[in-house]
Parts: structure tokens; C-alpha cells; sequence
């Protein structure tokens, strides 16, 4: 089921559609080296493929899971070696370059910088923490995006509908939800499931209904690819283990992404992003911990990192819990999309010239630090929005001290 071109390719409209920017790039055949970001399943392989073939270069590619610095120096002098009679404008595509070390990234630049070959690099990790600055500087990043429901029932459809085998077994889709529940926006996912129905169907009904796929697909479906389909489902118990204060669950959930071949610095992220948003000042230190756990893991390296992991992850599962910080942010992020560009008041303003200075620029505004009796009298907000509660703390011993200090700081304006 995996198409030959872009009129075929199923989702990511907003690269691929009618005048966007990576079909223009194609079509006008000036492609730059490029770097897919998504998660799995959504298209990354099959769009290197297709530009590749739509471009008819030569096309080679690498895994960064059993490739290094030898595999790349062949492929490099075996696109050189053939100079003008095919060799030129060859595009070499590296799946999963995040897990290439920042050596083996190294090895790619010259031959990307001086145009040897145009790289297509796919990855689900954030390229800016993952590709090193030089090659990343030299990629354009393309972001892919989960498979939307219509895209995924049209690709059942298709299925159904082109594929010889399911075609022949006269298959009734009464229900989907069920498939794409399981799928998770994965495409490929989504065509195991459905394989693995159809196998299931007993003889003298062909009808898949939610409850059948239920009943039939799962367990299936985890023997099909233990250590791919079921990552962020794992990802996500072991996130919710931590925030529910379960080191228990936290550690058992770990373990699982350790003996699935999960990246140490993968794990050590989530911790970090956690120790913010999910533990936040209720806990200041879990961010020092966590921050300091990533530093440790990227220094030792597997296996050691595991213990790093575990310690780290049992004192954020054990810690009290707020979402005050990430709660607030959202907030106001919403406020400023609601009420626009509001202007600063005068008071807040810079006035690094004498204009500024003499049009009011400063002017009235109080050093926080000579009137510490007085802070409630300044505002700090623009006038439209005064009076307006962005961060509320949560209930839990360091943020209740927080919410003491800034109700006797503000004399019940806000709330506290």
C-alpha cells in the first residue's frame, strides 16, 4: 500500500498540497538537504521515496540503528566514484539519524555542504536537540504531522478496495473506531490492525465491528512488533505513573522502554519536561534533579544510565505534585491570542533615549526594591486586562508559602 507519488501520498497537505513548500521544492526540482520530523508511521520513509523517485536520482539509504561512519564514507565514494554518469544530485536518506552520534553526523557535512549528495534525514526526535548545529543549519526541517481520521479511513478504504488479498476476502468495515483508537494517528499501524482482523474473520462472517477488533486485534497486534507499535502508549503510562506518585509503576514502565531499546536520552527529556509541568514549584528541586539526570546520562552513556534513570524517576514519582506553572502559561498564552498586542503601560517602558524619557517613557514607575511596602499600588499588566489571575497555586505546602507571600503582597487583588 505504499504510494509511488505525491497525488497518491495520504496526509501532510501542508508540505505536499497544491503550491506548499515541499512540492514546489520537487517540482521545481531544487531540493534542498532536508530533515523529517514526526512520529512514526506518518510518512517519512515512503515521502524520501517518492521525491527520489519523482526526481529519478539515485537513492541510498542507511538506518542509524547497524550504520556508522564506515557505511556513510562508502556510500559518499560510491556517489563520487560515478561523477556525472548517475551519481550526481544522489540523495542518500538516513532513517532515524537522532540515534547517529554527533562523529557520525560529522562524517556527513562535507559531502552535504559541497553538494556530493542532497540528505533526507527522518527522525521523531526534536532535530534541535538530536542533529548537531552545523548539519542542522544546512537541512531544511520539515515538520510531519499525525495522520488526521479522514486520512486514515480513506487508507482502510484503499486498502479494502486496491490490495489484491483483502480485496478477495470481501471484507464489510462496518466499524473504525476501534482501528484507529489503536492506531494512534500511525498509519502503519493502522494497516497491521486491519491485517490482522482480516486474518482473524472467522469464515462465515467478514464483518469487522469495533468489538471485534477489540476482542481480536490487540494481543495481535503487540506480538506483530513488541518494541515499535506500543512506544508512546509505554511512553505515556510511565508519564502518568509519575504524575499519579507511583514510583512503582514509574519504574516498571521504564524498565519496559530499557528492554525495548528506548534511547537513554529520550527518557531522561520526558523526565525533564515533567519535572516542570507536572511537579512544577510544588517542588522546585525535581527540575535541578532532572536537568542534572540528563546532564549524568549523556555523560555515562548505557548501561550505567539506567541507575541514573531510576533514582531520578522513583524522586519525581515521590514528589508532591503541581501543574500551577504549566496551567498558568496556557492562561496566558490564550489571553494574549484573545486581546492581542496590548500596549505596554508607559510606566513599564524602556527609555534608553531623552525623547522616550520626555514623551513619559519610565516615567512613574516604582523601584520594586525601595517600596516593598507598597508593590500592590504599581500595576504590571495592561489596562484592558488589569486585575486579571494568570497563575494560581496550587494546594501543597511550597506553593501555599507562595500564595501567603503574594496575598501580602497584593492585598487579596488577585485572588491569593
Amino acid at each position: 500500500m505504499r504510494p509511488k507519488s505525491l497525488d497518491d501520498y495520504f496526509g501532510q497537505q501542508h508540505l505536499v498540497g497544491k503550491n506548499k513548500p515541499l512540492r514546489n521544492a520537487i517540482e521545481s526540482n531544487s531540493l534542498p538537504s532536508i530533515l523529517f520530523w514526526g512520529p512514526p508511521g506518518v510518512g517519512k520513509t515512503t515521502l524520501a521515496q517518492i521525491i527520489s523517485e519523482t526526481l529519478d536520482r539515485p537513492f541510498y539509504t542507511l538506518s542509524a540503528i547497524n550504520s556508522g561512519v564506515k557505511d556513510i564514507r562508502e556510500v559518499i565514494s560510491k556517489v563520487q566514484n560515478q561523477g556525472m554518469f548517475g551519481g550526481q544530485n544522489a540523495i542518500l536518506f538516513i532513517d532515524e539519524i537522532h540515534r547517529f552520534s554527533k562523529s557520525q553526523q560529522d562524517s556527513l557535512l562535507n559531502a552535504v555542504e559541497k553538494g556530493i549528495i542532497t540528505l533526507i534525514g527522518a527522525t521523531t526526535e526534536n532535530p534541535s536537540f538530536e542533529v548537531i548545529s552545523a548539519l542542522l543549519s544546512r537541512c531544511q526541517t520539515y515538520i510531519l504531522e499525525h495522520h488526521t481520521k479522514d486520512d486514515l479511513e480513506l487508507l482502510l478504504n484503499e486498502a479494502l478496495t486496491k490490495d489484491p488479498y483483502l480485496k478477495s476476502q470481501k471484507v464489510i468495515l462496518k466499524e473504525t473506531e476501534a482501528l484507529l483508537r489503536i492506531s494512534g494517528g500511525d498509519a502503519r499501524k493502522l494497516l497491521n490492525s486491519l491485517e490482522i482482523a482480516v486474518h482473524s474473520l472467522p469464515s462465515n462472517n467478514k464483518t469487522i465491528t469495533n468489538q471485534f477488533v477489540i476482542e481480536n486485534v490487540q494481543q495481535g497486534l503487540t506480538n506483530y512488533d513488541k518494541n515499535g507499535e506500543q512506544h508512546y502508549d509505554i511512553v505515556s503510562a510511565m508519564i502518568k505513573s509519575i504524575r499519579g506518585s507511583d514510583p512503582n509503576g514509574a519504574v516498571y514502565w521504564m524498565a519496559r522502554m530499557i528492554e525495548g531499546g528506548e534511547e537513554p536520552k529520550f527518557i531522561a527529556r520526558r523526565l525533564l519536561i515533567l519535572a516542570s509541568e507536572d511537579i512544577g514549584n510544588a517542588n522546585p528541586t525535581a527540575l535541578v534533579m532532572a536537568n542534572t539526570c540528563f546532564d549524568a546520562v549523556t555523560k555515562i552513556g548505557w548501561p550505567e544510565s539506567r541507575i541514573i534513570l531510576s533514582q531520578c524517576i522513583i524522586y519525581l514519582a515521590s514528589s508532591p505534585k503541581s501543574n500551577a506553572s504549566y496551567m498558568a502559561i496556557n492562561v496566558a498564552q490564550d489571553l494574549v491570542r484573545k486581546t492581542g498586542d496590548l500596549a505596554v503601560p508607559l510606566h513599564l517602558r524602556n527609555a534608553p533615549t531623552k525623547l522616550m524619557k520626555d514623551i513619559g517613557y519610565g516615567a512613574e514607575y516604582q523601584y520594586s526594591h525601595e517600596n516593598t511596602s507598597k508593590l500592590h499600588e504599581q500595576e504590571f499588566l495592561p489596562k484592558e486586562i488589569t486585575n486579571t489571575t494568570i497563575f494560581t497555586p496550587s494546594e501543597n505546602k511550597r506553593e501555599l508559602d507562595l500564595k501567603k507571600y503574594l496575598n501580602w503582597v497584593w492585598k487579596g487583588k488577585y485572588g491569593y
